[in-house]
């Protein structure tokens, strides 16, 4: 089976691509697949704030302000004693 060849069509993101490789001195392809890489593994298994905000709602049936819980908790420094 041939291997899978990826055309980009934006000359913004070649150029880019291409200037990396330069500077790296690596190719081109090797540039885009550790930044695809990269990409994939941080938004992988993401949930946006607004789903994860509803989900919580609903399994806990209360709507918290969570400024308010962090607030609640938190103790502020009294600095160093001189």
């Amino acid at each position: 089976m041939a291997e899978r060849q990826l055309s980009v069509r934006s000359a913004k993101a070649s150029e880019i691509a291409h200037r990396l490789a330069l500077r790296e001195r690596r190719t081109v392809a090797a540039v885009v697949e550790r930044a695809l890489e990269d990409y994939d593994r941080k938004t992988t298994g993401r949930e946006p704030a607004e789903l994860f905000y509803k989900r919580i709602s609903e399994q806990y049936g209360v709507d918290n302000d969570l400024e308010e819980v962090i607030q609640e908790g938190r103790i502020p420094h009294e600095g160093i004693d001189l």
